[in-house]
C-alpha cells in the first residue's frame, strides 16, 4: 500500500492546465480583463498539447466543485497548471483568490468564502510531479472590512498584492508583479502578463524559466518599469510548454518509374507533414546524374528551397537513353520545418527506354497507373470520410486514453488528414504525442487515435477532419460521446479526489451496484478507482470481508480514499477490533496525500488528542483544510468547537453561524440541527424551512430528548473515539456486517435529525 502511495503512476506526457477568469464580481466593481484572459491564456495550453479546464466567474462552490474534477484528471500528472486571473490579496501572508460571490462583510468570511492559494499548492503537490501556479491577480484588497480570522488569530489584511510564496521542490509560482505590488489591467482587452505570457509560452521548446523572464521584459516594457513580473522556483527538472519534436512525416524509401525521353514525368511524391501543423519546406540534396528536376516547368537546382505542399508536382525529365534497357538513379532530399529540424527521403528512380513498342507500352502502363492512383485515392478519401464521419464513439470517463477503433481504408502516405476542429474539451492523442488544434496525421496514424474525456464534462463533443490526397480533400466530422460507468453511478463517493462523479452517500448505494463495480473491476482492473467503488458497494451489501479486502486492493493500488477508508474500518471496529493508532495511521497518511475525509477526520483526533497527543493547533488547520474543500462535517465540527469555544479555541457564535451558512449552502441537514446537538441535550436548531442564502439568526426551541436505542453489543466510535459534539455520525453511516467485530451504530444523530425536521423556523 505504501508503494501505491509514494509512486505515482503518471501517464504518459500527462499535462493538465486549470485556467480560471474572475471578472463579474457581485459585491465589488467588476475586472474588464479576466475573461479575455482566460480565452488567451486557455488557447495557448490547448495548443500546447496541454489538457485545459477552463472556468470563468466562479462562485466558492462552482470553485470547488471544479477544482476537484480539475485534480482527478491531474492525478498523476506530469505537469499539473493553475492559471487565476481576477482579485486576489493577502491577509497576514497569507494568499487568497475572491470567487465573484465573496462579501468578505465578516470576519469569519475570508476562510468561508475565499480560496486559500497554500490549499491550491498542497492539492498539486499530492497529485503531480511539478507544480506550477500563475497569479494575475496581485491587486489590493476591494472590500470595506480589513481583519479577518485565520486559524486561531484576527488579522488585517495586507496593504497592497499578494505575498510571496516559499514553493517546494519542483515547483513555479509566478505572480504578475512582484511581491507586495499591484498589477495593472492595461489599456486593452487583456492584462500587460496575460498577453505576454500568451505570446511568450508558445515560443518551441523554451524551458519555462527562460519564458518568464521573456515575459517580465515584455511587461516591464508595456508598463514603463510599473509592473515587473516575479517568480518563486525551485524546479529540478526542465519545464517546457510548447514540445516542437523535428520530424516532418515522409516514407523512408520509395521507388518511381520514369521513361526516358518523352518529356517531364510526375514523380508523386507525397507532401511531407509537420505533425504539428507547422510549415514545411524541402531542399533536393542529391540530383539525378542523368535528365533533370522540373518544377512548373522550371528547372530545380541542388539546395534551392521547395514548399512541402508542392512536392507532389515535382517531376523528372529524363533524355533519351540507348543500348542499356534501365538505368537506376538515387534522389535524396531532405524536409525541414519551421524549428530548424530535418528528415531525409530516398526516392528509386528507374529510368527506362521510353521509345519502340515497348516504351508505348510503358507509358500506356504508366498512364493507366496515374490514373487509377488518382482514382483510388479519391475513393480511398471518400473511405475515410465515411469511415470518421458521422460516428457517435461512447467513451469512458476516468479510465485513461481510449482507443477509438477507427477502420481507416487505407495506409497510404500521400493521404494525411489535418485536424480542422479540436474537442471543446478533453484531449486527443496518440501512443506517442498528444495532438494539438493544429496537429495533422499520416494515414497510419489514424488506427491509433485515441481521445480521453474530460472529467465533470458530459456533454458530447465534435471532432473534425480535413481528409487530403494530392488535390482531392474531403471533410469528416465524429462525435466523441463521455459515458460514466455504471460503477461510478452506483458506487462513486462524495469529495474523492480521484473520483469522476459527485457521488453517493453510503445509505443511498442500491441494489446492483456490486455487480455494476465487478464488472468494472474485470474490465478495468489497472483503475483503482473501481477497486474502492466495488468495496463501498460490498460495504453497503454487508459483506464486510470481501469489502475489506476490495478497500485494501484500492490503497495498493493508490486510491487515497480507500486509505482513509481503511482508518474508518479500525475506528469503527467494522469486522475487526477498535484499534484508534491503526485509524489514524491511516489518516495522517491519506491527509498528506490532501484527502478531504482523512483531514477532518485526522484534524478531529489531534484536535482532541483521540488516540493521539493533542495538538488542537494543527487539528484545527486540517479541519480548516477538509471545510475549505467542501467537506461538510467538517464545517459542523468547526461551527461546534467556536459556538462552545473548546481546547483554547475562544467562543464566537458569528463564526459558528458562518460555518453553518456553509453547510446549509451545500444542502447538508445536519448544519440545521448543528446547534441543538451541541448542547449535548434537547436542543434543536430550526432552520429546515430558511432558504439558505438568506439566514440572518437561529432560533433553538427545546423538544423532548430521543429515548436511547437498546444496543445488542459494544457501542462503535466514530472514527477517532467518542466525539459527542459531532452534528453527524462521521463520514459514514454504519455497514450491516455478516458476522464479528462491533457492528452497532450509535444513531443519536438520526434521532435528532428527525427531531429538526419536526420544527418550525424564522429568520
Amino acid at each position: 500500500m505504501l508503494v501505491g502511495l509514494t509512486t505515482i503512476q503518471a501517464r504518459a506526457d500527462r499535462r493538465v492546465a486549470f485556467v480560471i477568469g474572475n471578472s463579474e464580481y457581485r459585491e465589488i466593481p467588476a475586472l474588464k480583463n479576466p475573461d479575455k484572459d482566460a480565452d488567451g491564456v486557455s488557447k495557448t495550453f490547448r495548443l500546447a498539447g496541454f489538457e485545459v479546464f477552463t472556468a470563468k466567474d466562479l462562485t466558492k462552490l462552482q470553485f470547488e466543485d471544479q477544482f476537484r474534477n480539475y485534480l482527478a484528471a491531474a492525478d498523476g500528472a506530469d505537469l499539473a497548471v493553475v492559471y487565476y486571473s481576477g482579485h486576489g490579496f493577502q491577509v497576514g501572508g497569507e494568499n487568497f483568490l475572491i470567487p465573484v460571490d465573496a462579501s468578505l462583510k465578516d470576519a469569519a468570511d475570508m476562510e468561508i468564502q475565499a480560496i486559500k492559494v497554500n490549499d491550491v499548492l498542497q492539492q498539486l503537490r499530492a497529485k503531480s510531479k511539478i507544480q506550477v501556479v500563475i497569479l494575475d491577480a496581485c491587486r489590493n484588497n476591494p472590500f470595506p472590512r480589513k481583519d479577518y480570522w485565520l486559524r486561531d488569530q484576527l488579522i488585517v489584511a495586507g496593504g497592497t498584492g499578494l505575498a510571496q510564496l516559499a514553493s517546494s521542490q519542483n515547483t513555479l509560482i509566478a505572480f504578475a508583479t512582484e511581491p507586495g505590488a499591484v498589477a495593472y489591467d492595461g489599456s486593452g482587452n487583456v492584462s500587460p502578463f496575460s498577453s505576454a505570457f500568451s505570446r511568450r509560452a508558445l515560443a518551441p521548446n523554451q524551458e519555462i524559466r527562460s519564458v518568464m523572464a521573456a515575459v517580465r521584459r515584455d511587461v516591464v516594457k508595456a508598463t514603463n518599469g510599473k509592473q515587473v513580473p516575479w517568480e518563486n522556483s525551485s524546479l529540478i527538472d526542465d519545464v517546457v510548454l510548447m514540445r516542437r519534436p523535428s520530424q516532418p512525416a515522409l516514407p523512408p524509401v520509395m521507388e518511381k518509374v520514369v521513361p526516358s525521353g518523352v518529356g517531364p514525368v510526375v514523380l508523386d511524391l507525397p507532401a511531407p507533414v509537420d505533425v504539428y501543423g507547422g510549415p514545411v519546406t524541402v531542399s533536393i540534396e542529391t540530383l539525378p546524374a542523368l535528365g533533370r528536376l522540373v518544377l512548373d516547368g522550371k528547372p530545380v537546382a541542388k539546395g534551392e528551397p521547395i514548399q512541402g505542399k508542392d512536392l507532389p508536382r515535382l517531376r523528372m525529365e529524363a533524355p533519351r537513353i540507348f543500348g542499356a534497357q534501365e538505368q537506376v538513379e538515387t534522389l535524396t532530399y531532405f524536409t525541414h520545418d519551421d524549428l530548424g529540424g530535418e528528415t531525409q527521403g530516398v526516392l528509386i528512380v528507374r529510368v527506362k527506354n521510353g521509345e519502340g513498342d515497348e516504351g508505348q507500352q510503358l507509358m500506356a502502363s504508366l498512364k493507366a497507373g496515374q490514373k487509377q492512383q488518382v482514382l483510388e485515392r479519391g475513393i480511398h478519401v471518400s473511405g475515410a470520410a465515411e469511415a470518421i464521419g458521422n460516428r457517435d464513439i461512447s467513451v469512458p470517463v476516468g479510465v485513461g486514453p481510449v482507443p477509438l477503433k477507427l477502420d481507416f481504408p487505407t495506409k497510404d502516405p500521400a493521404i494525411s488528414l489535418q485536424l480542422a476542429s479540436y474537442p471543446a474539451t478533453g484531449t486527443l492523442s496518440l501512443p506517442d504525442r498528444i495532438l494539438s488544434p493544429q496537429s495533422s496525421l499520416m494515414a497510419n496514424d489514424v488506427g491509433n487515435l485515441r481521445y480521453e474525456p474530460q472529467i465533470g464534462s458530459a456533454a458530447p463533443v465534435e471532432v473534425g477532419f480535413e481528409i487530403r490526397a494530392g488535390n482531392a480533400s474531403k471533410p469528416a466530422t465524429m462525435k466523441l460521446s463521455p459515458a460514466i460507468d455504471p460503477c461510478d453511478r452506483a458506487a462513486g463517493e462524495p469529495l474523492d479526489s480521484q473520483g469522476v462523479v459527485p457521488g453517493r452517500l453510503p445509505n443511498e448505494i442500491g441494489g446492483g451496484a456490486v455487480e455494476a463495480c465487478e464488472a468494472a473491476v474485470k474490465t478495468y482492473p489497472e483503475v483503482a478507482r473501481f477497486h474502492y467503488e466495488l468495496g463501498r458497494a460490498l460495504l453497503a451489501a454487508g459483506k464486510v470481508d470481501e469489502a475489506r479486502k476490495a478497500i485494501q486492493d484500492a490503497a495498493d493500488k493508490g486510491h487515497i480514499r480507500a486509505v482513509f477508508e481503511l482508518g474508518y474500518i479500525a475506528s469503527s471496529g467494522t469486522g475487526t477490533a477498535v484499534d484508534l493508532t491503526r485509524a489514524n495511521s491511516f489518516y495522517s497518511q491519506a491527509s498528506d496525500k490532501g484527502d478531504g475525509y482523512a483531514m477532518a477526520a485526522w484534524g478531529r483526533a489531534l484536535f482532541d488528542g483521540v488516540g493521539v497527543e493533542r495538538d488542537a493547533g494543527k487539528g484545527l488547520d486540517l479541519l480548516l483544510k477538509a471545510a475549505a474543500m467542501g467537506h461538510i462535517n467538517a464545517m459542523n465540527d468547526l461551527a461546534v468547537i467556536f459556538k462552545e469555544g473548546r481546547n483554547g479555541m475562544p467562543a464566537d457564535p458569528a463564526r459558528a453561524l458562518a460555518f453553518l451558512k456553509a453547510g446549509i449552502e451545500r444542502q447538508e441537514k445536519y448544519s440545521m440541527s448543528i446547534l441543538g446537538l451541541a448542547g449535548r441535550g434537547p436542543l434543536t436548531v430550526a432552520a429546515c424551512k430558511v432558504p439558505p442564502k438568506i439566514i440572518t439568526k437561529i432560533k433553538v426551541v427545546r423538544v423532548p430528548a430521543p429515548k436511547p436505542k437498546t444496543l445488542t453489543s459494544k457501542p462503535v466510535q466514530n472514527e477517532t473515539g467518542p466525539v459527542p459534539w459531532r452534528g453527524s455520525n462521521g463520514d459514514r453511516s454504519q455497514p450491516q456486517p455478516r458476522g464479528g467485530g462491533s457492528n452497532s451504530n450509535n444513531d443519536s444523530s438520526d434521532n435528532n435529525n428527525d427531531n429538526s425536521d419536526n420544527n418550525n423556523s424564522d429568520s
